[in-house]
């Protein structure tokens, strides 16, 4: 799996950064090297997370009173005319 191989490579790079350099840049390198690998991932910020969350939710509301709507016009034209 193509995740599993990412880690493999972070893990390997991180033991080497670790192995010869020193602290200051290691945290350099380290950053570079995480904001690299979870660029390659599919992820979504928590704000764009929220709006498409707030989109479905009003999707869901919509949906459900468009079925209202339609049990109502369906339950109007199977009643006889008075």
């Amino acid at each position: 799996m193509q995740q599993n191989r990412l880690f493999e490579e972070l893990s390997g790079k991180v033991s080497a950064l670790l192995a010869q350099s020193p602290v200051k840049d290691v945290e350099k390198n380290l950053r570079a090297l995480l904001s690299s690998f979870f660029g390659r991932l599919d992820l979504v910020t928590r704000e764009e997370f929220d709006v498409q969350a707030r989109l479905l939710t009003r999707a869901r509301e919509q949906l459900s009173a468009l079925e209202s709507r339609v049990a109502e016009l369906e339950a109007r034209a199977i009643k006889p005319n008075s």
